[in-house]
């Protein structure tokens, strides 16, 4: 549950001889222990966690710039990976660099009502992201059960209303869930730590929002590739034989969306991969007392903020037109004159 996402060492202090027990706010009653790691270590920490927010942030930049700016890419289906892009692009800017300091100084420096927001966003980004895999695996089987009609199933509308589905829906559940304290265990805090407390129902409610998308993506996608299957059966049958010009256009349609259904399929592998084990270790934890090492949960939790870095590596070595987009905007060439219609996809 992304709602224990900010859990804090409250019990060091067993482990550390009295005298050497440091606190993360001096002289404040209810301070947390702090437990910093030696400089070596905490620097390695930064530069890994830092690398991590640094590639969320650029990778997912372009991505968003180049689906924006090249008119080639104005799709639907485009507009949903921008808007995916921009929901991992905000937990690069808004997530990863405080629970990067949070996670290696082992304190938290924030204030408590940017903690709250930060939970919120954490929250928000991540079924935003749930959501927008869930409408483009819809997306794709559509494209590749169907590909000549697709085109007018999956239009700009129905395509504005999914990525609007996909914001507000986690937005309005995470804010109201937590400015209400709807979901507050009664578990008191020490100064200095960012947890919220939760109750079992809610950790039950939060994993059945991440499970149901995820079933209904894995449905879709296994549909997907029984459906490649047979088609490319069929276009070998079809090889020996003297197809016509409408068969030969329907192939290539075919073989093209196959190929983008393939890429979206490794990125929602990428993302259960990266996400599943949080989730599980939320619900049992939940159950369980919330026993899981502190640095169990660090490491899970740091699993899946790296996902949000995972999707442009992707794109970039399944999608030439992201590899050129990427050498244009390197080069400086995305600020010419007409840049926007450069052609994408050489023949």
């Amino acid at each position: 549950s992304f709602l224990r996402q900010q859990k804090t060492i409250m019990s060091r202090d067993d482990l550390t001889p009295p005298g050497a027990v440091q606190l993360c706010y001096e002289n404040v009653n209810r301070s947390c222990v702090k437990t910093p790691y030696s400089p070596g270590p905490r620097l390695l920490l930064y530069l890994v966690f830092g690398s991590g927010a640094v590639l969320a942030v650029l990778g997912n930049l372009l991505v968003i710039t180049s689906i924006l700016h090249f008119k080639q890419l104005h799709s639907p289906a485009n507009f949903l990976i921008a808007s995916l892009a921009c929901a991992d692009f905000l937990v690069g800017t808004t997530v990863m660099p405080f629970s990067m300091v949070r996670s290696v100084e082992s304190c938290w420096y924030f204030g408590d009502s940017f903690c709250k927001l930060h939970s919120c966003f954490n929250g928000s980004f991540c079924y935003s992201s749930i959501f927008h895999l869930c409408f483009i695996s819809i997306d794709r089987y559509i494209a590749v059960s169907d590909p000549l009609i697709y085109p007018t199933r999956f239009t700009s509308s129905v395509s504005g209303m999914c990525i609007a589905f996909s914001w507000l829906l986690p937005i309005t559940y995470c804010f109201s869930l937590l400015y209400t304290r709807a979901n507050e265990a009664g578990a008191l805090t020490c100064v200095g730590g960012c947890q919220v407390a939760v109750n079992q129902n809610w950790v039950l409610i939060d994993f059945l929002l991440f499970f149901i998308p995820t079933l209904v993506m894995i449905s879709v996608y296994s549909k997907i590739f029984l459906i490649a299957k047979q088609q490319a059966r069929k276009i070998e049958s079809l090889s020996n034989k003297t197809a016509t010009s409408s068969d030969s256009y329907k192939d290539r349609v075919a073989r093209r969306e196959r190929k983008a259904a393939t890429t979206l399929g490794i990125a929602v592998i990428a993302f259960l991969v990266s996400w599943s084990p949080y989730f599980i270790d939320s619900v049992i934890d939940a159950f369980l007392g919330f026993i899981t090492p502190t640095y169990v949960f660090e490491i899970l939790v740091w699993i899946a903020y790296y996902n949000s870095a995972m999707n442009p590596l992707i794109y970039a070595f399944f999608y030439p037109w992201f590899r050129k987009a990427i050498k244009l905007t390197v080069t400086g060439k995305l600020f010419r004159q007409n840049s926007s219609t450069i052609n994408l996809f050489p023949e």
